[in-house]
């Protein structure tokens, strides 16, 4: 089924991947339209954009978090193939250079960025903003358009100030829920792995996620996404509850004064509109 994305409102957002196999997130209007990071194939990429009726020529910049792979599989080939611009950090940038999974010259498409600086692409002003985890660096982004602010943080080792300083302005939020703390530690994984999870660099687990949320959860945020969920150590219901539940604790009724999803590691999520 075809969508037309801008009839009713002018900003939509969902996600074609959130997970260790690809992560690639579309934030867009009927002017133009970003992606955070890309690390789903190409073809799946214009696949999702065109069941929302996106065309893919709107798409006038990728942001990059981090150079993990499940990241930036994908994005020499929007930066060499479609010269869509690349914006990340300097260090983001030599991370993605040194690796192997991009087969692409990104010189003409590089794009550098400074945290707490913020830039504009079209009518959206963005900030990146420091985020923890086991990469050569991670940032999030705090990005405004027309009244309204979106934040996405993922692979969150551990929720910091700074992270909390920009959360609590957001109407739309994308935050790790990666894993449930009793399945990571009596599941399979060798200790090492368990220990790399869970040490504050790693990934956020449910419980501080949904504290994190509960913690920050004020009116004007209006759509929750808990994106990264483990395909081992989760269960998308059982992060929705335990976020539901912080709602519940802190004056926020979902499906009532604001919307919550578990995005799916592989399915394209709803078409949420702004």
């Amino acid at each position: 089924m075809q969508y037309d994305l801008f009839t009713q409102h002018k900003y939509k957002f969902f996600s074609m991947g959130s997970g260790s196999s690809g992560n690639c997130y579309y934030l867009g209007s009927s002017e133009c339209g970003i992606l955070i990071d890309a690390g789903i194939g190409i073809r799946s990429v214009q696949k999702a954009l065109r069941e929302y009726g996106v065309p893919f020529h709107k798409i006038v910049a990728v942001l990059v978090t981090h150079d993990h792979a499940d990241h930036i599989k994908t994005v020499g080939c929007f930066g060499d193939k479609y010269n869509i611009p690349v914006y990340t950090t300097e260090t983001v940038h030599e991370g993605i250079l040194r690796n192997r999974v991009v087969q692409a010259d990104l010189t003409r498409s590089r794009r550098i960025i400074k945290k707490g600086e913020p830039f504009t692409i079209n009518d959206f002003r963005i900030t990146a903003f420091d985020v923890p985890h086991d990469s050569i660096e991670n940032v999030g982004y705090h990005i405004e358009f027309d009244e309204q602010t979106f934040v996405l943080a993922t692979d969150v080792g551990s929720i910091t100030d700074t992270i909390k300083e920009y959360a609590c302005r957001a109407n739309h939020l994308v935050i790790e829920a990666n894993y449930d703390e009793y399945m990571l530690q009596a599941g399979k994984y060798p200790y090492y792995l368990k220990q790399r999870i869970g040490n504050g660099m790693g990934h956020l687990s449910n419980r501080l996620s949904a504290e994190f949320i509960g913690s920050i959860y004020n009116e004007k945020i209006k759509n929750i996404w808990l994106c990264h969920l483990s395909q081992d150590n989760n269960h998308p219901e059982i992060a929705y509850k335990a976020v539901e539940e912080a709602l519940l604790q802190n004056g926020g009724i979902v499906g009532k004064n604001v919307r919550l999803e578990a995005l799916s590691r592989y399915k394209v999520s709803g078409l949420r509109e702004f």
